[in-house]
């Protein structure tokens, strides 16, 4: 699960014009760090020194993140995904808590883009090299790439309450596009069930935040410009926003690609026809409650296009941000909904 979308940078010092006073000049921002999903974190909470460490947060958050990992990466032998992944039998087996969680609102969102989001793509994304698999030296054939497609398809993944099924032996379920956004949200519910609700919540560019920075100012979020630069050296914000208390999760093909005989190819692929998306389309921000649901829509809409995946934004009330290349840079086309979370 290392191969994630690196593609926000949150500013955590933005100063705002409209701001809301803090009552409590003991509580200052405290930065927890660490790794995890392939990956860092950044986690930034409003409280004093001695709340966090009496509730020894940071081991908590570690834990928690580690179980995640144990149950939903592909890069772990004997996590539970790569468990369910290896067994040929069509039987049902009971899955956890929490991959039920994330498998429910994958299949949701599945559904609800007509299988745009595919969670079975996995088999395809290993053949073009952007999983656990080692990238292949050249592209691959089409019979490989049709052979290869007949191990995919939602339709044949099934869930029936805690229990897990697949129709076809060699069903494979990856799960990088709302994991990481999950690992966010359990975060984020585990800082307010220690009592502190003022935080800022980011797992390899997807956030989720909530209150006020120590100053009183909400939190501000510099959605990245989509260069092309895949070691990260020339980042630059293309926008600013506040997403109040909301999950952000951005997706783009600008980060993890390879290229082959002078094209490029996206580490996004189209469950349609099993290849790198191919549009003008190269970054999507999504602004919802939950991070999972943010990440999942991101790159559902970012496999669509501009065009449809505008269409289908309007059409489901979601905040969203869509940046395509143009003839001079870029264009930006944002719903209505989103409007409201500009700087």
């Amino acid at each position: 699960m290392n191969k994630f979308k690196l593609i926000l940078v949150t500013l955590l010092a933005v100063s705002l014009t409209a701001c809301f006073p803090s009552n409590n000049s003991a509580k200052k921002e405290i930065l927890l760090q660490g790794y995890t999903m392939g990956t860092t974190y950044n986690i930034k909470v409003v409280a004093t020194t001695e709340e966090v460490e009496a509730l020894d947060l940071q081991k908590k958050i570690d834990t928690l993140l580690e179980a995640v990992n144990q149950e939903m990466s592909t890069y772990i032998p004997d996590s539970e995904i790569s468990r369910f992944n290896d067994i040929k039998s069509l039987e049902p087996v009971e899955v956890s808590p929490g991959f039920k969680r994330v498998l429910a609102e994958s299949i949701r969102l599945g559904k609800l883009s007509g299988g745009k989001l595919d969670i079975t793509v996995g088999p395809l994304v290993n053949l073009w090299g952007f999983g656990p698999e080692h990238r292949p030296e050249k592209v691959p054939s089409d019979e490989l790439l049709a052979n290869t497609r007949l191990r995919v398809g939602l339709n044949n993944l099934h869930l029936d309450d805690n229990k897990l099924s697949k129709d076809i032996p060699d069903l494979y379920v990856d799960l990088s596009t709302t994991a990481k956004g999950y690992g966010v949200d359990v975060v984020a519910e585990l800082i307010e069930a220690n009592g502190i609700h003022n935080y800022l919540v980011e797992i390899g560019g997807e956030l989720r935040l909530k209150g006020f920075k120590h100053t009183g100012e909400l939190w501000a979020i510099a959605i990245e410009r989509p260069i092309f630069d895949p070691l990260g050296d020339h980042r630059a914000a293309q926008q600013v926003i506040i997403p109040k208390d909301n999950a952000v999760a951005t997706a783009g093909d600008y980060r993890n690609y390879f290229e082959a005989d002078g094209q490029r190819f996206s580490h996004i692929i189209d469950p349609d026809t099993g290849k790198p998306i191919n549009h003008n389309l190269v970054s999507v921000t999504v602004i919802a409650p939950s991070s999972m649901t943010a990440d999942g829509l991101s790159t559902t809409m970012m496999v669509m296009g501009a065009e449809e995946g505008m269409k289908f934004a309007i059409k489901n009330d979601l905040a969203v941000l869509f940046i395509s290349k143009a003839e001079n840079g870029f264009h930006e086309e944002f719903t209505v909904k989103f409007k409201q979370y500009l700087k």
